[in-house]
């Protein structure tokens, strides 16, 4: 015989109006309340509320509760649904704490949005009941689970962690959290791995120079360092871009960027007009090399010092053309002008500056005399055509402020001014004699710092105009259209000044299966 409305309304007051101490012993009216699952709409909606207020009275039926409280879960009615999910909490006692975030952690596969809120609130209130025992849950679906609960327990960790408050992610729980990402890493692909590590970098308890060592360690596991580049292979060249990307925010001078810069050296270098595009519209030379720059302020001692700088320079020489031949009446020939891929020297340079400094006799007794004379040759052509550039730039952007400097073409020449600045002081350091490698820069596409936006209120050589007049720095916008490209016009020094805007990319294009590790998906099962 089907339960009824009224048979659930007297069930519950005779649990309600039942001393705390007698209530075990109306075990027929609790089981009464378990059945109403079984009727219609209005039973269940009056079970979902009834089942979990006296769930802790009657232990020995504890299974059998919550199995009832599922099947709610998975009701057709989305009402009922999520009447069903909001009470879930009230179940996660003792042991069931974990079977609770188990089972809440599969229901983020709904599609519902008002559902899928509601789960999202369940769990952040077990997590407050016991934070380690939830997170067991959430993590035994990602190893486990289907891919599409492991896509979205992976987006919960990464976006509420953070928001939970120190008295819930205490030092023991996020030594657990770090401890079960370092499993969950074994096998990802690389927007899951941009998602984990932005978990495990905002962890408290690595905010030391150990823990950020821990962290680098992790990335080099990922990156695959002792392994040779493909670099025809485009999910290869992804997984180095992933992983150097998120390695770059935690080197500092205590946390040193040596493994990445010897291997980009070593095995990037040499690969670079072969390497694949994992995306499209990416020119990934000069994502490459922008990578190369960030890392080198933090690369420290390293082995094969005098091999590497002999990389970066011979690269640099790649980019830095010799002036054309001039025929018998000193004209120059027909042939057309080499272009100054400013972008490309700036991060070649700047690196080149950076490595230097560790070894700076490299231009004086490493290089031989032949190779520094044409060194020396392909720096004053380039000076050249930088002054030439610099001019142009500053008369494009003489008495433009505020919102006139927002326009794209006018954000894009400030960040070519900044380019060519950059390069120009750099070429002066190594101009000297000998070879000086003390000036200080910041990348093109770096904000501007305190100090440097100061010291550019003072004349400096690189603001010197042809004719020795001044002009105040405009400080580069950090934000960049990643496409458009500054054309300055034609003449004896024409050029192309690139400018890719460098963004961190949340994995890759395309779905799972690419990349850090192919997993197959799971079918959809039920609940448990």
């Amino acid at each position: 015989m089907a339960v009824t409305i009224e048979d659930l309304y007297r069930s519950y007051g005779v649990l309600a109006d039942a001393s705390k101490d007698n209530l075990s012993q109306h075990k027929d009216a609790y089981q009464v309340i378990l059945d109403g699952v079984k009727g219609g709409p209005k039973e269940k909606r009056l079970a979902a509320q009834f089942i979990p207020k006296f769930f802790s009275s009657f232990p020995e039926l504890a299974d059998a509760a919550i199995n009832a409280q599922l099947d709610l879960c998975e009701d057709e009615d989305v009402s009922i649904r999520r009447q069903a999910i909001k009470e879930l909490p009230r179940f996660a006692t003792g042991e069931n704490i974990l079977r609770v975030a188990d089972i809440l952690t599969q229901l983020l596969q709904t599609d519902d949005t008002a559902e899928f809120n509601q789960v999202n609130a369940a769990l952040i209130s077990i997590f407050k009941i016991d934070a380690k025992g939830t997170l067991g849950g959430l993590f035994s679906q990602i190893l486990q689970g289907e891919d599409i609960v492991r896509e979205r327990a992976i987006k919960f960790l990464s976006a509420k962690l953070k928001t939970l408050p120190e008295d819930v992610m205490t030092k023991e729980v996020e030594e657990y959290v770090f401890a079960e990402t370092k499993k969950v890493l074994e096998d990802v692909t690389g927007e899951e791995f941009v998602l984990l590590m932005r978990v495990v970098s905002g962890l408290r308890v690595l905010q030391t120079v150990n823990g950020r060592q821990q962290l680098v360690e992790l990335v080099v596991e990922q990156a695959f360092l002792e392994q040779a580049l493909n670099p025809a292979d485009p999910d290869t060249v992804d997984r180095l871009l992933q992983c150097t990307r998120q390695a770059l925010p935690l080197f500092s001078k205590n946390v040193h960027s040596t493994r990445f810069v010897t291997y980009f050296c070593e095995h990037v270098l040499p690969n670079l007009s072969t390497l694949t595009s994992p995306v499209a519209e990416l020119d990934i030379q000069l994502e490459v090399l922008k990578l190369l720059a960030e890392m080198s302020p933090f690369c420290g001692d390293m082995e094969k010092l005098e091999a590497n700088l002999n990389m970066l320079f011979t690269k640099l020489l790649e980019f830095m053309p010799l002036p054309p031949e001039e025929v018998e009446n000193g004209e120059n020939s027909a042939n057309e002008e080499p272009k100054l891929q400013f972008s490309y020297v700036e991060c070649l340079l700047f690196g080149f500056h950076q490595l230097g400094k560790k070894l700076p006799d490299f231009l004086l007794d490493k290089v031989d005399a032949e190779r520094l004379k044409d060194f020396k040759i392909r720096l004053q052509y380039f000076a050249r055509g930088l002054q030439v550039y610099i001019r142009q730039l500053r008369v494009a952007l003489q008495g433009k402020t505020g919102d006139a400097l927002k326009t794209e073409e006018n954000k894009i020449k400030v960040v070519a001014l900044k380019i060519t600045n950059n390069i120009n002081v750099l070429i002066k350091d190594l101009f000297h004699n000998p070879p000086s490698f003390k000036s200080t820069v910041t990348l093109s596409w770096k904000p501007v710092q305190k100090t440097e936006a100061v010291a550019a209120k003072r004349p400096s050589g690189e603001e010197m105009g042809s004719g020795g007049s001044t002009k105040k720095q405009i400080s580069p916008q950090p934000r960049r259209d990643a496409r458009q490209i500054y054309n300055p016009p034609s003449g004896k020094y024409s050029a192309t000044i690139g400018n890719f805007n460098y963004e961190q990319r949340g994995g890759f294009r395309g779905g799972r299966g690419r990349g850090f590790g192919a997993r197959g998906n799971r079918s959809r099962g039920r609940i448990y």
